[in-house]
C-alpha cells in the first residue's frame, strides 16, 4: 500500500503540470542555445546573458523611466482599442446597413501596411506619447471591430426575437441578450488587439519616440547591442503570452469550456 501510494503521489503531481507549455519553453531555450553557440555572441545572445541583461533593465533606475513610457502609452493605446473597438462592434452589428458599409473599409484599412501611415501621424500627434498611442490604436482597434461585429451579426435570430417579444430597448438588447452570447468572441477580439496594440506602441516609440522599450530597442540594433536586444525580445514576449493566456482562459470560462 505504501509503494502505491508512493507512486501514486508524484503521478498525481506530474499529472497537474502544464506540460505541453513547459515542454516547448524547455525545447524554445535549448533551441536559442544551440543557435546562440552556433552563429556566436556577435549575432545572438544566449537565454544567460539575455536574462541578466533583463534583470538590469527591470532593477536600474536609468531604466525605469523607459519601461513606465511604455506601460502608460501601452495602457492608454490598449483602453482606447478596447473600449472604442468594442462600442464600434455594438454599433455596427446591431445596424445591418451600417455595418455592410464598414466593414470592406474596415479590412482596406487593416490590410494597408501602418508604418506608410507614420508620416500622417506624427504630422498630426506630433513626436511623444500622442504618435505613439494613437499608432497603437490604429494596430489594435479594427481586428476587435470587425471579430466583435461577426459575432453579434452571426448570432441566432431567436436572440433578437426574444428581445423583441420581451420589448426590451436597444441598450437592454445589447447588455442582456446580446453580450453575454458573444462575450467569447468578443474577449478573442481583445486578444488579438492587445497583440497588435503593443506591437503598434512599440512600433510608434521605434520610429518617433525619445523613450521606451521601443525606443531602447533600436538604439541597441544600431549600436549592435545583441544582449539589450534579446532581453528585450524575451520581456515582450512572456508579457504577450502571459497576457494572452489569461485572456484565453477567461474566453474559455465564458463559453463554459
Amino acid at each position: 500500500m505504501s509503494s502505491t501510494y508512493r507512486l501514486q503521489g508524484p503521478a498525481r503531481c506530474l499529472g497537474r503540470l502544464p506540460l505541453p507549455g513547459g515542454l516547448a519553453a524547455l525545447a524554445f531555450i535549448a533551441l536559442w542555445q544551440v543557435l546562440a553557440l552556433c552563429l556566436g555572441p556577435d549575432a545572438l545572445s544566449g537565454p544567460v546573458p539575455a536574462v541578466q541583461r533583463l534583470i538590469e533593465i527591470l532593477g536600474g533606475a536609468r531604466y525605469r523611466p523607459d519601461l513606465i513610457a511604455t506601460v502608460e502609452g501601452f495602457t492608454m493605446a490598449l483602453a482606447i482599442s478596447w473600449i472604442a473597438g468594442l462600442a464600434g462592434a455594438a454599433w455596427l452589428g446591431m445596424r445591418h446597413l451600417a455595418g455592410d458599409v464598414a466593414e470592406p473599409l474596415l479590412v482596406s484599412f487593416y490590410a494597408i501596411p501602418k508604418v506608410t501611415l507614420y508620416p500622417v501621424v506624427l504630422l498630426i500627434c506630433g513626436l511623444g506619447l500622442p504618435a505613439k498611442v494613437t499608432f497603437g490604436v490604429m494596430h489594435g482597434i479594427v481586428p476587435v471591430v470587425l471579430i466583435g461585429m461577426a459575432a453579434i451579426r452571426n448570432l441566432k435570430p431567436v436572440y433578437v426575437r426574444t428581445a423583441r417579444a420581451m420589448q426590451l430597448s436597444r441598450l437592454d438588447t445589447f447588455f442582456h441578450v446580446l453580450l453575454p452570447a458573444v462575450l467569447p468572441q468578443f474577449i478573442t477580439g481583445m486578444r488579438i488587439g492587445f497583440s497588435l496594440t503593443l506591437l503598434g506602441t512599440l512600433i510608434g516609440e521605434m520610429f518617433g519616440g525619445g523613450r521606451g522599450l521601443g525606443y531602447m530597442l533600436i538604439r541597441a540594433i544600431n549600436l549592435a547591442d545583441n544582449d539589450t536586444i534579446m532581453a528585450i525580445a524575451l520581456l515582450l514576449l512572456v508579457f504577450a503570452v502571459t497576457a494572452n493566456g489569461v485572456l484565453g482562459y477567461i474566453a474559455r470560462r465564458m463559453a463554459g469550456d
